[in-house]
C-alpha cells in the first residue's frame, strides 16, 4: 500500500486454546502475556519503551486456533519492528518471578469475564454448545489451570508451538517485498524448523438449554445453531444471511427487535468459523420480563428466513453492505494484515479482493433460502440466558423451528 507510510507486520501462530491439552486450558493465552515480559536481552520495560519511543502500537491475541503478535510502525522504523517481534516470539526469559505476578493478572482477566455480562453468557453458551470439546472451552483458562502453570511447562508448549511450520509472518503497508524477506531471514533465521502435529477432532454440537440466575439489571441472551466451517462452499450465502438476520442496523432483528418493539438496545446476529466447525448465534439484552417475547421474535425470524425467499432489494442491501465493509476496512494496514494471515492460515493462499466481491455477489435468494434451511432445522436451536430470571422456563417447543 504505498500511499500510506506506516507498516503493520506481524507474526501469527497457527496455534490456539483448540490445541491444548485439557489440563493446561489458558496455556496459549498466557504464552502471550509472557512474550511481552521480557526476552534474554530485553526487560518488559525496554520492549515497551522501544515502541513508544518511536510512536509504534503494539499489541496480541490470542483465539482458538490462533495467536497474533504485531506492530505498527512508520515505515522507516521496519527493521526495528522486526527485530523486536522476533525477539519476543524467539527468545522469551519465562521468569518464575514474572510468571508469578502474571498469573495474578490474568486471574483479574477471567473475574473480569464474570463480570461482563454480555462477554459471560457468550462463554456459557459456548462451553455447552460444544460441551467435553477444546472449542467449548474458555481461552483465559480456568483459574485452576492458570494457578497450576509453571515455568517448565510453559517452556514445554512454547518449544513445540513456536516453530518456523506454525509461524507465519506479514507485512502490509508502504514495503518493499524483497526487503522484508531480507528483515525475515536475518532475524527469524535461527528459528526451530520441526513441529509436533496435532489432529482436531470436531466437535459435536449440543443444542441445551440453560438458564443461569444472576442479579443484573437486564438479561442477556445467546442463541445458536451449528454454522459452516471456514472454507465452505456456501460460507459467501452465510455472510449474506448472516447480514439480513443481524449484521447490520437495517438487519431484521434490530429493526423488529429495537426500532418496532424496543425490547432491546442491543441486538446482533455473528458468524463462528474454524477448521472443522462453525456456529451462528443470536446476542440481545433485554429486561428480565421480556426473554420469552424476545426469544419469540429471534424464532419467528429465523423460520421466516426459512419459509420466505428474500426479497430482491433487501438481497442488494446486504450484498452492499458486505462489499462496502470489506473493503472500507482494508484500507487499514492492520486490518489488511488481519485479513491476510487469516487466509494463510486457513487457505494456504490469498485470495484477491475482486475473488471475494465476486463471492458475494454470486449468491442469489434462492442460496440464502437454502442455507437457512440447512442450518436452522428444527431441533438444533441452543438457548442460554445470563439475568434475574428466576421461573423462567424455555421448553423445546418454544426453541422449534419448524
Amino acid at each position: 500500500m504505498p500511499h500510506v507510510r506506516s507498516v503493520s507486520i506481524g507474526v501469527w501462530l497457527a496455534r490456539g486454546s483448540r490445541h491444548e491439552p485439557v489440563e493446561q486450558s489458558g496455556i496459549a493465552h498466557f504464552v502471550e502475556h509472557m512474550l511481552f515480559k521480557g526476552t534474554a536481552t530485553r526487560s518488559a520495560e525496554d520492549i515497551a519503551q522501544t515502541i513508544d519511543s518511536i510512536g509504534g502500537q503494539m499489541d496480541a491475541f490470542t483465539a482458538k486456533e490462533y495467536a497474533s503478535y504485531y506492530i505498527k510502525v512508520l515505515d522507516e522504523h521496519l527493521p526495528l519492528a522486526v527485530d523486536v517481534l522476533s525477539d519476543i516470539v524467539m527468545r522469551p526469559a519465562f521468569s518464575p518471578v514474572d510468571i508469578d505476578r502474571e498469573k495474578k493478572v490474568v486471574l483479574e482477566e477471567i473475574k473480569m469475564v464474570e463480570d461482563t455480562p454480555d462477554d459471560l453468557v457468550h462463554e456459557l453458551f459456548t462451553e455447552r454448545f460444544w460441551r467435553d470439546h477444546p472449542l467449548g472451552r474458555p481461552i483465559l483458562g480456568t483459574r485452576e489451570t492458570v494457578e497450576s502453570l509453571d515455568a517448565d511447562g510453559l517452556r514445554r508448549y512454547f518449544s513445540a508451538a513456536y516453530t518456523s511450520p506454525n509461524l507465519i509472518v506479514v507485512a502490509v503497508g508502504n514495503v518493499e517485498h524483497q526487503q522484508v524477506r531480507d528483515l525475515v531471514w536475518r532475524y527469524f533465521e535461527r528459528l526451530p524448523s520441526s513441529s509436533d502435529p496435532v489432529v482436531d477432532k470436531p466437535p459435536r454440537i449440543v443444542a441445551d438449554v440453560l438458564i443461569r440466575n444472576k442479579e443484573l439489571e437486564q438479561s442477556h441472551v445467546c442463541l445458536g445453531t451449528g454454522g459452516y466451517r471456514q472454507d465452505h462452499a456456501d460460507r459467501y450465502a452465510s455472510y449474506v444471511l448472516n447480514t439480513v438476520l443481524g449484521g447490520s442496523m437495517s438487519s431484521r432483528l434490530f429493526q423488529n427487535v429495537r426500532e418496532k418493539r424496543g425490547l432491546a438496545y442491543a441486538v446482533f446476529s455473528g458468524l463462528s468459523a474454524y477448521r472443522d466447525a462453525g456456529a451462528v448465534t443470536v446476542y440481545a439484552g433485554c429486561a428480565n420480563d421480556a426473554v420469552g417475547e424476545l426469544v419469540d421474535v429471534v424464532i419467528a425470524e429465523l423460520r421466516r428466513l426459512k419459509e420466505e425467499q428474500l426479497p430482491d432489494a433487501e438481497l442488494r442491501r446486504a450484498k452492499d453492505h458486505l462489499k462496502g465493509s470489506l473493503m472500507l476496512s482494508l484500507e487499514s494496514t492492520s486490518s489488511r494484515m488481519s485479513h491476510l494471515a487469516r487466509q494463510e492460515i486457513y487457505f494456504d493462499r490469498q485470495f484477491g479482493l475482486d475473488e471475494t466481491l465476486d463471492g458475494v455477489e454470486r449468491v442469489t435468494p434462492d442460496d440464502v433460502q437454502r442455507v437457512a434451511r440447512d442450518l436452522f432445522t428444527d431441533g438444533t436451536l441452543a438457548a442460554t440466558v445470563l439475568g434475574a430470571v428466576n421461573g423462567l422456563q424455555l421448553p423445546r417447543e418454544r426453541l422449534s423451528l419448524g
